[in-house]
């Protein structure tokens, strides 16, 4: 090997290190004393943007600077009162308004119109209707089957609906062969072009019944990644050496969470939450019950459940935000507090891949796309 390759690989190494240490930093832990004046909160904000690489030019620092202050005073009166089961954090998400943070993370480019397309048939019925809700087990965790794959990182682009429907379908797939694949969330983007709309929203229903008419979904070594929109590259996608292939998907009776549990007791599940309040902007730990409405705008997926210490139900959750977010990259969310269709929404459009075969398909609803907004 010449010396300029050698180079190149210890610059490829090197790069690769700082990323990992970018994506593992925690947050920078907040004191008293980071708040009593103008210049404490100045060398805070200058020490977050070291911490977290976020470069910010003269003009946009200053500005940024009074949301960055808010943001700090919220966190740090949250945790200063211990007064909830979670905890938040100065993640890298510190000076971004929730405006801002919506539109990039739970609502990524967000259209400024309502798109009220069709959305993919389900299967009809809930092949979980029978399952007794007492006899399922206290708690389920799918990564500890091995049936989920580390958690990624979606970027500056809303592409949150691909990565929902791919841990579910990672999930049945592991469940079904006994083998955990990591599948392509770019091949959705750049490819289920029908009715979803790449980094400018989706529906995992949509990207569902893209997989199955498709005839399977890359993995993610043949298509990876890049955080943006593409062309379609259907020979790479093709050429992959797997290809996981589902049968369709169902949806979990709406607004239940019983219904829920039961799905999520033999398979992870896919569900759509109202992501954009402050406190989940900066979870960290815990339970999670703040305050959050159901305007739907980002996909996750539930890969398990259980109850805390303290006797409180929760929701396993996993995000697409990078493991430097809450609990390594998962939120635990309050299971059965009472809210309808659970809390920020978690229970209102649930839905899973399945492996049976599709039967007559119903007519198209209307739902509004995840990370597209209301027309004002």
């Amino acid at each position: 090997m010449g010396q300029l390759s050698k180079k190149l690989l210890v610059l490829a190494a090197m790069v690769a290190a700082a990323l990992a240490v970018a994506e593992l930093c925690g947050a920078i832990p907040l004191e008293d004393k980071d708040l009593e004046s103008e210049e404490a909160l100045w060398d805070l904000y200058e020490r977050w943007q070291t911490a977290h690489r976020v470069p910010r030019h003269h003009v946009e620092k200053h500005r940024r600077f009074g949301t960055f202050k808010s943001n700090v005073r919220f966190i740090h009166s949250h945790n200063k009162r211990g007064d909830r089961p979670y905890r938040l954090r100065l993640n890298r998400f510190g000076d971004m308004d929730r405006h801002e943070f919506r539109a990039t993370f739970a609502g990524s480019h967000v259209n400024d119109l309502q798109r009220d397309g069709p959305v993919a048939p389900a299967i009809p019925g809930f092949m979980y209707a029978g399952v007794n809700v007492s006899d399922l087990p206290q708690s389920v965790d799918w990564r500890e089957q091995g049936a989920v794959t580390g958690v990624k990182n979606q970027g500056k682009c809303g592409s949150c609906w691909a990565f929902s429907t791919v841990v579910s379908v990672e999930g049945i797939n592991a469940i079904r062969t006994g083998q955990l694949v990591s599948l392509s969330e770019q091949e959705l983007i750049d490819c289920d072009t029908a009715d979803n709309n790449g980094c400018q929203g989706g529906l995992m229903d949509n990207a569902f019944e893209y997989i199955k008419n498709n005839g399977g979904l890359a993995t993610e070594d043949a298509y990876p990644y890049h955080a943006s929109n593409g062309t379609c590259d259907a020979v790479e996608a093709k050429g992959s050496p797997v290809v996981v292939r589902i049968d369709g998907h169902q949806d979990v009776p709406a607004n239940s969470e019983e219904e829920l549990a039961k799905a999520v007791a033999n398979q992870p599940v896919s569900v759509a939450i109202d992501a954009s309040g402050q406190a989940f902007q900066f979870y960290s730990a815990g339970v999670f019950t703040g305050e959050c409405g159901t305007e739907l705008d980002h996909g996750v997926a539930v890969v398990g459940y259980g109850v805390d210490s303290d006797g409180m139900a929760y929701w396993t959750v996993k995000n697409s935000w990078g493991t430097a977010w809450g609990e390594k990259g998962y939120i635990r969310m309050q299971k059965d507090g009472g809210f309808s269709g659970g809390l920020c929404g978690i229970a209102m459009e649930a839905s899973y891949p399945v492996k049976t075969q599709s039967k007559p398909k119903p007519t198209p609803t209307p739902r509004r796309a995840l990370g597209e907004r209301k027309s004002q």
